[in-house]
């Protein structure tokens, strides 16, 4: 039984190759944060591995303990601790050894790459030698929400998979029968979501996620009103945060960007579409502030800065840019004549 939901036509294809036992030796599943890709990666590994005819079971032996992470021929790799900036070539490594030893317990070893984006440049090249002269028995499955931050060469020693939001409606449904969200919180976070239920549901079962959210959006809106000195300030509180998490720093720009999005939806007359449904009002009074060019501007800078993030510049100077680059709701009248181009 295949625990990934909303993505049949992924299914569909594993499920066909393992039917035919044509599977490739490697894949890449693309997709959003909390899309599934795990899910899906770890159902593959059990599935190679399951002990029962129809695979995977979920409820043999060997599919427990790949559930759990504590099977020995299934493995995951990743950012070595959370300040790392890159997946090493020593952890590759010993990838490769291990690798190249026969299954312990199970029929198949399965190696799989967390944010395979976050491969160093010598790590992808090692990586690389080992997906172009396959091994009996083994599989890798690498997993992404960047492919374009990937080598062409390791793309193209893969076989693709996508895996594309699910629909709003269907998370709405699995919230309130699944989980007994009451409606108008499944609503809110099926809209928060933008298509991904792994999110939803951990929002659901924890609170925290949404006051962290909460947070965050009142410290964008105080920042959207503060001074330079008061902007900069920020921009070094959030380079030093990134120092210590780069993932925490990337959930709060992609915030951004979705609050920003929002603004462009309000401002241009589509309300219906934003994603921040909760804090809709606010909204409305905020995009008053703009204009259309400051917003799209804006929007353009922090994609910009979450890119050269993802290419290790000085990450101070990235978000002091930023910053910058930053409309303000107290100089808005002043700054109309302002054009940014994208």
């Amino acid at each position: 039984m295949w625990q990934i939901i909303g993505q049949p036509r992924a299914v569909s294809l594993l499920q066909h190759g393992l039917q035919a036992g044509r599977l490739s030796h490697a894949y890449l599943i693309v997709g959003p944060p909390h899309v599934g890709k795990m899910t899906l990666a770890l159902n593959m590994a059990q599935s190679v591995n399951c002990e029962q005819e129809f695979a995977p079971c979920i409820e043999c032996n060997s599919c427990i303990r790949i559930s759990a992470n504590i099977h020995p021929d299934v493995e995951i790799i990743g950012l070595a601790s959370e300040g790392k900036a890159e997946i090493g070539i020593g952890q590759i490594r010993d990838l490769q050894a291990n690798a190249h030893l026969p299954p312990f317990e199970g029929k198949c070893k399965v190696f799989i790459v967390d944010g395979a984006e976050r491969l160093s440049s010598e790590a992808a090249n090692c990586l690389l030698k080992t997906l172009e002269e396959p091994l009996p028995r083994t599989l890798f499955v690498l997993l992404t929400a960047r492919e374009n931050q990937l080598l062409p060469t390791v793309v193209s020693r893969c076989q693709r998979i996508e895996l594309r939001p699910i629909p709003h409606d269907l998370i709405r449904e699995i919230l309130t029968t699944s989980y007994q969200v009451p409606d108008e919180k499944a609503e809110t976070l099926a809209c928060l979501a933008k298509g991904c239920l792994g999110w939803a549901v951990s929002s659901a079962q924890d609170e925290t996620t949404l006051q962290v959210r909460s947070t965050r959006i009142d410290t964008l809106i105080d920042i959207s009103q503060a001074n330079l000195e008061r902007r900069l300030s920020y921009a070094a509180e959030l380079a030093a945060e990134y120092s210590k998490s780069h993932l925490q720093v990337e959930e709060t720009l992609t915030l951004w960007l979705g609050w920003w999005r929002d603004l462009l939806l309000v401002k241009g007359g589509s309300p219906e579409s934003i994603v921040n449904i909760d804090y809709q009002t606010t909204l409305v009074r905020d995009s008053s502030n703009y204009e259309l060019e400051q917003i799209a501007g804006f929007i353009h800078h922090i994609q910009d800065t979450r890119n050269k993030l993802s290419q290790n510049v000085n990450p101070r100077l990235a978000l002091e840019v930023l910053m910058l680059s930053m409309p303000s709701m107290l100089d808005t009248l002043s700054t109309k004549d302002i054009h940014y181009t994208n």
